[in-house]
């Protein structure tokens, strides 16, 4: 059984509630963090397929991972996505060791 970990996070989103805050600033939802008590299987080999040479600059390969669906890990392929910007870089999500079990970590742009 996994264990939910509540955690708070703030962010600026561009709004503001009338509540003395600079207009830029806002409270997010908590974030909430699941605590896997078993650690997830090694990544099965992907085959990346070749991209035609006329999008090779604009998209990148995300590979896949393993997502807890509170139950089991179940595995979610990769893919071909766009860059947000010309020289961004992807950072691949993973699963750390955390005490009493595995977290993941989302991947994100850079």
């Amino acid at each position: 059984m996994a264990k939910i970990v509540r955690r708070n996070v703030l962010a600026a989103i561009g709004l503001s509630a009338g509540i003395g805050l600079p207009a830029n600033v806002a409270f997010a939802q908590a974030a909430v963090e699941v605590i896997v008590p078993v650690a997830p299987p090694p990544p099965p080999k992907e085959v990346i397929p070749v991209l035609p040479p006329e999008r090779v600059e604009r998209e990148h390969w995300q590979s896949g991972y393993w997502r807890w669906n509170g139950r089991e890990y179940v595995w979610v392929p990769g893919r071909y996505v766009e860059r947000p910007f010309k020289a961004a870089v992807w950072v691949p999500g993973h699963w750390d060791k955390r005490p009493g079990g595995w977290i993941f970590v989302e991947g994100h742009w850079r």
